[in-house]
């Protein structure tokens, strides 16, 4: 019964992300009249409608209040109008205005709700739209999330056409395409898909764009939401998409031959496709020397091995195997467990979700109590539980390590993989030791092993598609010798140098 369910499970998952054809259902388009207008803006308090008289002629202006400023109304509609007389019309005075379509109610009901202006004449057939979308926006700051100390400091905000500036500043070049799409059918939300047409993967972009157009949503209040309904496989809890708030980033991975999705109102970008190994990179890698780039992905790989090992080894080697430690060790153990009531599986189950919750308060809070929360909650709680007998001083010690390898990834998601993952360890390792941590590792490269990101293995360049993927994996050699793009990518160009046809 549970494999029938499964198959038909992955069944009903690949047709949604694979399919050619859009689902969502085709709407018929409603003429405009004031009627049908005054129909569906109805109960919308910040609507205005002024009747204004234009040289003798009566017409209808009607704007959303919250989504324009009275002083850019004035500038760009009032004073103009202002201005018609016989030999200049309202279309001649109003330059940045255009004439909607008339058998399109959809559209234009679209545009009102999204900031525009509408001139609705009523003693004749037409009606002009103008552009007065003003609204306060947040200034391009530097990355929070992805700090470095070297490198350009401005990253993607909220605004989608801010966030486009940012990228089209530092790519000059036609062969960047940018295509947008409208999804969410509450929200209607504007997404963009970039990507450089003479580097980009045809195939890719058209999977990319397939995928897009057959996504049917109410709505997405950020891009990690939409992201996900785009994966291969939305079961793993590995992140199978990059994602990024940093304009050079976005920039590397278009020269790269990657696709970049963009989401209005939500101030990250989607790396399309992207590799296991990429998650354990940033950056600053590219602004530091060689040397120093391939030590701290070689630690931030590490890192993750140790973070999901650690803890778990503590419980196989104390429950099952206590004859691999060195006597002192042993004995020191022993004698921190003396209090202890609880077996080791359980003893780390608690202090592993005392972390977990004193994160999840930190991360909560505001950020000056959220600070003090963890620091003083850890140094209270470690040491009151040592104290008290619920847990040994170097399991303490053990959980607090693998706790701060877990940050090392600067992919904020793949971190959360990690603390989950973890626990599949403490639990393996609860139940046959050794044994079972080497079996829940072997799952657990099984599982990287058939993962994808858009079609391309997702453990690049572990199975590399090019040899030279190796030399931007954890080893990171000297920018001289990279001069072929990623295997991952299937770029058309695979040299980066020379520029000359290749």
């Amino acid at each position: 019964m549970i494999p029938l369910f499964w198959n038909w499970f992955k069944k009903q998952i690949e047709t949604t992300t694979e399919s050619k054809h859009s689902t969502k259902p085709k709407t018929s388009k409603h003429r405009v009249t004031l009627t049908n207008l005054n129909e569906q803006l109805v109960n919308i308090d910040d609507l205005k409608k002024n009747e204004i008289d234009i040289n003798g002629e009566k017409a209808l202006l009607i704007y959303i209040d919250t989504l324009v400023q009275g002083s850019v109304l004035q500038d760009l509609v009032l004073t103009p109008l202002n201005q018609v007389s016989e030999n200049y019309g309202p279309e001649e005075v109003l330059k940045n205005s255009s004439k909607a379509d008339l058998e399109d109610l959809e559209t234009l009901i679209h545009d009102i709700m999204s900031g525009q202006t509408i001139l609705f004449f009523l003693q004749r057939e037409l009606v002009i739209k103008i552009d007065t979308y003003s609204v306060p926006e947040r200034s391009i700051t530097s990355a929070e999330n992805e700090t470095t100390v070297m490198g350009p400091q401005d990253s993607l905000t909220e605004t989608l056409n801010s966030s486009l500036s940012l990228i089209k500043r530092r790519i000059i070049s036609p062969n960047l395409k940018t295509k947008f799409f409208t999804l969410g059918t509450e929200t209607q939300n504007t997404v963009a898909v970039l990507y450089m047409e003479n580097i980009a993967n045809k195939e890719n972009v058209k999977r990319v764009m397939d995928r897009v157009r057959n996504v049917e949503y109410q709505g997405f209040v950020g891009l990690p939401i939409f992201k996900q309904m785009l994966e291969d496989k939305p079961l793993s809890p590995f992140p199978q998409h990059g994602i990024t708030v940093r304009s050079d980033n976005a920039t590397e991975a278009l020269l790269d031959g990657r696709i970049i999705i963009m989401l209005n109102g939500s101030p990250e970008a989607a790396i399309l496709p992207a590799s296991f190994f990429e998650m354990f990179t940033s950056p600053e890698d590219f602004y530091n020397r060689w040397t120093t780039a391939t030590m701290l992905r070689t630690i931030r790989l590490f890192g993750f091995i140790i973070s999901i090992l650690l803890t778990s080894t503590y419980v196989s080697v104390l429950t099952f195997h206590p004859e691999m430690l060195p006597p002192h060790l042993l004995i020191m153990l022993s004698e921190s467990r003396t209090q202890v009531p609880f077996p080791p599986v359980l003893e780390v189950l608690i202090i592993e979700l005392v972390i977990e919750v004193l994160r999840e308060a930190g991360a909560r809070m505001p950020t000056k109590i959220g600070q003090t929360i963890g620091i003083v909650g850890g140094i209270v709680i470690g040491t009151a539980a040592v104290e008290a007998g619920l847990a040994s001083n170097v399991l303490i010690v053990l959980v607090a390590v693998s706790a701060l390898l877990s940050f090392l990834p600067p992919n904020f998601l793949m971190s959360n993989a990690i603390r989950l993952v973890r626990y599949g360890f403490i639990f393996a390792a609860g139940l046959l030791g050794m044994y079972g941590q080497m079996i829940f590792l072997a799952w657990l490269l099984n599982h990287l092993l058939n993962l994808t990101s858009l079609g391309s293995p997702y453990m690049t360049p572990v199975i590399p598609r090019h040899w030279t993927d190796t030399l931007n994996s954890i080893l990171r050699a000297p920018i001289q010798f990279l001069v072929t793009r990623s295997g991952l990518s299937r770029s058309k160009k695979q040299l980066s140098r020379p520029l000359d046809e290749e």
